[in-house]
């Protein structure tokens, strides 16, 4: 099936968000759609997958013109959208979520629910994959919903498949996995448009670009012509130039360390420092406990034994309240379920954190409030209508940056960034790694990093600690923080 957007014009309210945009895609074509955060391409996307309607423009599909008024006109044409934010309902097993809206019934008109179990072990099985389809969702990590989602588009015979960054939680192995799928795919005709901020990949597995840069079509093109560092360029409209990793430089006392601390399912004996003005990674492949392991020290997550100490002294911190009073702040890894309250707006989201500290008398002192803000939506360089917009207006990357926003507004002593440029584009990063820096460097915070991604460690930290199956095997720094290392420790390789 080949694909034609030509000319397409969007805006919500005075905000233009595509001014004219044409998009191809070929059958059996793997293309990405590139761009930073708020560049447009959920937009257009969402319009091609009739969750929007564009406001001019037309679309055709093998030559001839489509309407898409719904998701599910889209649908019946054989277009699947695997969203950024994922669209699975945790409280099902994973069967019926292949299944919401296309229900198997037999002639009582009853569900077949045999017939939805074997077609999603089909399914799984040219997938290689080894999942129970009675599974809940909810007992699914974050790579394995993707998967999902994944196989989802399989089910449904899609002829066009939209990745919207597919690969942010998976693991190495698990990329490889989606991958040879996606080529799989490709092989049978399918054309898949393939939305990421990861280059590297982008360069591996697509055919063709395009590149939109505020509401504009700027390029289009073969990879073959092309590589990462100028599609960067093209995506922020000048060169990418990446600093070396921020090395530390007079480093306070230590402000927090653990002795031992265990929970005897996620993590294990853990022992670390971490001082004032120091930016710490954790690192390691998913599952290797280290949200789990700040999640408790942070009070959301499982109770622990062995020694935490904050300022030299001994705590047992039983609630996240507990923890904000102590000088802790946490940026969650999924943003959707843990960083955002979807029912809020913008200005609601990125105050949560403060609201009991700004009041004028019994009232809150809206003033402070709007005023805290705005100084973290510049610093942060959030991209936005209004405060009043709800936080789902915004892209994904602004999101996370709102998150951050709501977290900073509390002047953290030690501020834990699990995965913290996840679903932000190539600028943003650097801006983001730029903040980290001057946190550590400027206002004495201690920031701890966690992250899968060893380019990303080595960027913003001045040392790191290497976990594998819930221990730390290593801790890294100067000319042995590399990327070899990181994975050599990561994979259990040098245990």
């Amino acid at each position: 099936m080949n694909l034609q957007m030509k000319n397409i014009f969007k805006s919500f309210g005075a905000n233009l968000v595509l001014d004219d945009v044409s998009f191809s895609l070929k059958g059996g074509h793997i293309k990405a759609l590139l761009g930073e955060n708020g560049a447009g391409k959920s937009t257009l996307m969402n319009i091609l997958g009739g969750v929007l309607q564009a406001d001019s423009g037309k679309i055709f599909l093998d030559g001839e013109e489509v309407v898409f008024s719904t998701p599910k006109e889209s649908l019946d044409k054989k277009i699947a959208f695997i969203h950024q934010e994922l669209n699975l309902i945790n409280d099902l097993p994973i069967y019926e979520n292949l299944f919401i809206g296309r229900e198997e019934k037999k002639k009582s008109r009853f569900l077949d629910h045999d017939k939805m179990i074997a077609e999603t072990k089909r399914v799984f099985s040219e997938m290689d994959l080894d999942l129970d389809p009675l599974t809940m969702v909810r007992d699914l990590d974050a790579s394995y919903k993707q998967i999902v989602e994944i196989s989802r588009a399989m089910l449904m015979d899609a002829k066009i498949v939209i990745m919207d960054e597919p690969t942010t939680s998976l693991t190495e192995n698990e990329i490889e996995r989606v991958f040879k799928l996606m080529k799989t795919l490709k092989e049978k005709g399918v054309g898949i448009i393939f939305i990421s901020h990861k280059l590297n990949e982008v360069v591996e597995i697509c055919d063709s670009f395009t590149v939109l840069r505020d509401g504009h079509m700027v390029k289009d093109g073969p990879i073959s012509e092309t590589d990462t560092k100028t599609l960067a360029s093209y995506m922020v409209g000048h060169e990418v130039v990446e600093s070396k990793r921020a090395e530390s430089s007079s480093l306070g006392p230590v402000i927090m360390s653990a002795e031992n601390l265990s929970d005897t399912r996620h993590f294990f004996d853990i022992n670390f420092e971490i001082r004032s003005g120091e930016v710490v990674g954790f690192t390691g492949l998913l599952g290797d406990g280290r949200s789990e392991l700040f999640q408790s020290i942070f009070g959301a997550g499982t109770s622990y034994s062995g020694s935490l100490k904050i300022d030299g002294e001994q705590v047992k911190i039983h609630s996240t309240s507990q923890a904000v009073r102590l000088g802790l702040g946490y940026v969650p890894r999924n943003r959707k379920e843990n960083g955002i309250v979807k029912d809020l707006d913008i200005l609601q989201n990125g105050s949560l954190v403060t609201l009991s500290s700004r009041k004028k008398g019994p009232f809150l002192d809206h003033e402070r409030i709007k005023a805290d803000f705005e100084k973290q939506k510049n610093d942060l360089k959030i991209k936005m209508g209004v405060e009043s917009d709800p936080i789902t207006s915004l892209s994904g990357g602004n999101q996370q940056k709102v998150v951050l926003a709501k977290w900073l507004s509390a002047n953290p002593r030690i501020l834990i960034l699990d995965n913290p440029t996840q679903g932000v584009d190539v600028g943003a990063k650097e801006e983001i790694y730029q903040i980290i820096t001057n946190l550590a460097e400027k206002n004495n915070v201690a920031v701890i990093v966690l992250s899968s991604e060893a380019k990303e460690i080595i960027r913003v930290s001045s040392r790191c600690y290497v976990m594998y199956h819930g221990k730390i095997l290593a801790e890294l720094k100067g000319e042995d923080l590399t990327e070899k290392k990181i994975m050599q420790y990561a994979t259990g390789a040098l245990a």
